[in-house]
């Protein structure tokens, strides 16, 4: 085992944290090192064959920067770049933390600590420092709210929430509709420390302001005239578990006031009633709203987007994650399959040209919607080009929605036309882009007088 064979220095200005750390390292590792000053750390580096820092993020030195975790981390990879560093945390620093492994730090621990994953994360790295790789990973989360991608983005996401997920750092998801945001919420969850208590979701973006403090805080009976008996908040029902917030970007101010102060004061009071109720939860919340958007005092309060924010996850559009499409392509073709009791299809070579050249201006739920229309109306086992009709709403906004005051049904006949064009008067094809049977389509035709 290469961590018998190692040397571990653990540099942290808190005798207790120096101890405990000894104490567990010492039947595992060949050496440990202890020091209180990080200004002794290249006397110490040079004198030692180190082979992996525990560095802490913060000290009272003479180089008072206020982060000097980072300080001493980028001197530790200018005197010995391939040493790894594990830098240790506080709760409150874990966006610190996080922007220490773009600076060099292989990964973080957040205190208090568990000794066996604190032994298995530098096992990990001394191995991987050594050759031994750990396979790649493909996914997030488990179950139905798996995130699928071998991208390079996505394994930068993936790690992120490994390292994120098991503390209780507020979290903000951004990203385009469609993207997964929902997914990744409930696989943080899923991976928490908090995965069997409540997962909590409220799309608080569609609640008015006559609904938002009943549904998040709760209501007394008689508080209001539709109040016929006691109800507990959203904040309750999550109660140890995980709450999320989806679309936080488009509440109002008012709301905003109200959310700051109970996520300020971790308390919640229902209306009727002036007795406040104590509240463990763990918050995400998600926005498509980029993040200078809600920097915006004029729409969005910057204290509470400090408070929502301790660590954000950017979602990336599918067009960014090429190498990913026919990879979550395939895992709808197979949940479809088996949902509407058909044989397992695959994709051809012209169908798998069209899936990656295509821009997914709807995301990832685009693609799903593809891929479920394409098995439902395949005819075998093969899907081709001509089977993966995209969305009109996505590909051809414009045409659609360009004058408010245009019937319903002048749209629709409008949509049928030029589909019809485009196949040039094929009825059958023309039927299979519109998501219509045959039948129904010629209802339509005989309807609008085509």
């Amino acid at each position: 085992m290469i961590l018998k064979k190692s040397c571990v220095l653990i540099v942290d200005d808190d005798p207790d944290v120096l101890t405990a750390v000894k104490l567990l390292l010492k039947t595992e590792a060949q050496e440990v090192i202890t020091e209180k000053n990080p200004e002794n750390l290249n006397w110490l580096l040079q004198r030692n064959q180190v082979d992996l820092v525990l560095l802490d993020m913060n000290f009272n030195s003479a180089i008072n920067t206020g982060n000097e975790g980072l300080y001493w981390l980028r001197k530790i990879k200018e005197w010995k770049p391939n040493v790894c560093v594990i830098m240790i945390t506080a709760y409150g620093d874990i966006d610190l933390a996080v922007r220490s492994l773009k600076e060099g730090a292989n990964d973080f621990i957040v205190k208090p600590w568990h000794n066996e994953k604190l032994i298995d994360t530098i096992k990990e790295l001394l191995e991987k420092k050594e050759g031994v790789k750990p396979a790649k990973a493909t996914k997030s989360g488990s179950g139905a709210t798996s995130i699928l991608g071998e991208s390079d983005v996505m394994q930068d996401i993936f790690f992120k929430v490994g390292k994120i997920a098991p503390t209780d750092a507020n979290i903000l998801i951004l990203g385009e509709n469609g993207t997964g945001k929902d997914l990744m919420a409930k696989a943080i969850h899923e991976r928490s420390l908090r995965a069997d208590k409540p997962f909590v979701k409220v799309d608080v973006g569609a609640l008015t302001d006559s609904l938002f403090e009943s549904e998040l805080f709760g209501h007394k009976k008689g508080a209001y005239t539709d109040a016929r008996e006691d109800r507990m908040g959203r904040f309750e029902e999550a109660e140890g578990g995980t709450l999320f917030l989806d679309e936080i970007g488009n509440i109002s101010l008012q709301q905003q006031a109200k959310l700051l102060t109970v996520l300020q004061n971790r308390q919640v009071t229902r209306l009727g009633t002036n007795k406040a109720v104590d509240i463990d939860i763990r918050l995400i919340c998600a926005t498509n709203l980029p993040l200078s958007e809600l920097a915006n005092e004029s729409r969005f309060r910057k204290d509470l987007v400090y408070r929502i924010n301790t660590v954000e996850i950017n979602m990336p559009p599918l067009r960014r994650r090429n190498e990913d499409i026919i990879i979550i392509a395939r895992h709808f073709a197979k949940l479809y399959a088996n949902k509407y009791l058909k044989p397992s299809v695959d994709f051809d070579a012209s169908a798998i040209q069209k899936l990656k050249s295509y821009g997914y201006p709807g995301n990832v739920r685009e693609l799903q919607y593809t891929i479920e229309r394409a098995v439902i109306m395949a005819d075998d086992h093969t899907l081709r080009a001509d089977d993966l009709i995209f969305s009109i709403l996505e590909t051809q906004p414009e045409q659609v929605v360009d004058d408010d005051n245009v019937p319903l049904s002048a749209l629709e006949k409008n949509a049928i036309l030029r589909v019809i064009e485009k196949h040039n008067g094929n009825i059958t094809r023309a039927a299979k882009e519109l998501g219509l049977t045959r039948t129904a389509l010629y209802r339509r035709l005989s309807k609008y007088d085509i």
